[in-house]
C-alpha cells in the first residue's frame, strides 16, 4: 500500500481537474482496500474512492480527507464466467473477453475507467448494459463491516443507476462477476441501430464479436469518447448529462415547448423507458438548445465531436467546467422545460 500526502488528484481523473487530497492511499489488494476503508471509518476521516477517475468532478480546492485509489488486479475466466477485480481496466478486460471468443460486453469497448465502477453506474452503451451480464458483485459493506456478495438481481439496476449509486457511502466494490455467452465468436444480437447501420446489418443480427468491438471503438473515437492524451476532446467524463426520462404528461409538455421553439414539423427523438415513461436524447436537447459542437470560448468547452461531452481544453479549472455545465443545463431548461442531470459524481462542488 502506497501513501502520499498533499497529493494531486487531477492526474487520476480523465478531466485532469481537481485539487490535492490531504492523503492519497493506493491499494493493490482487496485486503488493502478494506483496511483503508476501515481506518477511515474508524477515525471519522472523509473518504473518496477513486478507480479509473472517468466519472469524477473534483473541486479545485481538492479533497480534505483520504482519497483511496483502487488499483487491484485480477482477470479470471472460467468457461463463460468472468471475474474482474475492481481495479482492472475495463476496456482492456472487454478486449480479452472478445479474444476468448465470448459475447455480452463487446459493445462496451472503449469505455474508460475501471471494472469496479461498472455496476455502480450500470454502465451501458450501444445497446448493452452491464446489468445484462452481471451475476454477482462482491463489495465491502461499510455499515455491516463485512464483505458481502450481492446477486445481480438484487443490485436494483436501472438506467445509469444501482443500489451502489443510491447509497454511495455504504458499499465499496471489490470484484464483479459476469456470465458471458459462447456464441462461436459471434457477438450478442445487436440492439443499437447505429451499430447495425455501421455494420450493414439489421438490428438483432449477430456479427463476429471482434468486428462489433472494432466498430464500436471507431464510433466512439469519432465522438471523442476513446481516451487519447493528445486529443482534448477526450479530456472529459464522456457523456456529462444523462438522457432525461419523462412521464407521458411531461413528454407532452415537452413536445409543446419543442414545437413552439422549432416548429410543429420537428419530431424530437424519443425512446420507450418503461410503462408510462419516455427517454429523450440529451445530445439532441443540447444541440437544439443552441449549444453545438465546440461551443464555448474559454478553457472548458463542448467537444468538437459530440455535444454530450464537456471538455478541458488544457488550462481549465473545475469552476470553468461547472460554469459551462450550468449554462448548458439552464439553457436547455429554458428552451424545453427539461432539466438535465449530470452523470459524473461531483466532489466538493455541486452543479
Amino acid at each position: 500500500m502506497q501513501e502520499l500526502h498533499d497529493a494531486p488528484l487531477a492526474p487520476l481523473t480523465t478531466f485532469r481537474l481537481g485539487g490535492p487530497a490531504t492523503r492519497l492511499v493506493t491499494a493493490v489488494t482487496d485486503d488493502e482496500v478494506v483496511a483503508a476503508v476501515r481506518e477511515a471509518d474508524t477515525t471519522g476521516t472523509p473518504l473518496l474512492i477513486i478507480g479509473g477517475g472517468s466519472n469524477l468532478v473534483i473541486a479545485d480546492k481538492g479533497f480534505d480527507g483520504t482519497a483511496l485509489h483502487i488499483a487491484t488486479s485480477g482477470f479470471t475466466l472460467d468457461g463463460t464466467d468472468l471475474e474482474l477485480a475492481a481495479g482492472e481496466n475495463w476496456s482492456d478486460a472487454v478486449a480479452r473477453t472478445v479474444e476468448a471468443g465470448l459475447a455480452g460486453i463487446e459493445c462496451l469497448a472503449g469505455i474508460p475507467g475501471s471494472a469496479g465502477a461498472t455496476p455502480v453506474q450500470n454502465v451501458g452503451a450501444y445497446g448493452q448494459e452491464v446489468s445484462q451480464t452481471i451475476t454477482e458483485v462482491v463489495a465491502y459493506d461499510r455499515h455491516a463491516d463485512e464483505t458481502v456478495t450481492i446477486p445481480g438481481a438484487d443490485c436494483d439496476f436501472s438506467y445509469r443507476h444501482s443500489r451502489f449509486k443510491q447509497d454511495p457511502a455504504r458499499y465499496v466494490v471489490l470484484r464483479v462477476r459476469f456470465r458471458l455467452e459462447d456464441a462461436d465468436g459471434l457477438s450478442a444480437p445487436l440492439r443499437y441501430p447505429e451499430t447495425a447501420r455501421a455494420l450493414g446489418v439489421e438490428a438483432g443480427d449477430r456479427v463476429p464479436a471482434a468486428t462489433a468491438r472494432e466498430t464500436v471503438l471507431k464510433l466512439r473515437a469519432g465522438k471523442g469518447m476513446v481516451l487519447d492524451p493528445e486529443d482534448h476532446d477526450t479530456w472529459s467524463a464522456g457523456s456529462f448529462f444523462t438522457n432525461p426520462i419523462l412521464t407521458t404528461a411531461e413528454h407532452e409538455a415537452f413536445l409543446a415547448k419543442a414545437a413552439e421553439r422549432l416548429g410543429a414539423d420537428v419530431m424530437p427523438p424519443a425512446f420507450p423507458a418503461g410503462e408510462g415513461l419516455v427517454k429523450l436524447s440529451a445530445a439532441w436537447l443540447i444541440d437544439k438548445g443552441g449549444f453545438t459542437k465546440g461551443y464555448g470560448s474559454g478553457p472548458a468547452r463542448i467537444s468538437t465531436k459530440h455535444t454530450l461531452a464537456l471538455t478541458n481544453r488544457g488550462e481549465a479549472t473545475t469552476e470553468d467546467l461547472l460554469a459551462l455545465a450550468r449554462e448548458v443545463r439552464d439553457g436547455v431548461r429554458s428552451a424545453f422545460g427539461v432539466t438535465l442531470v449530470n452523470e459524473p459524481v461531483t466532489v466538493g462542488v455541486a452543479l
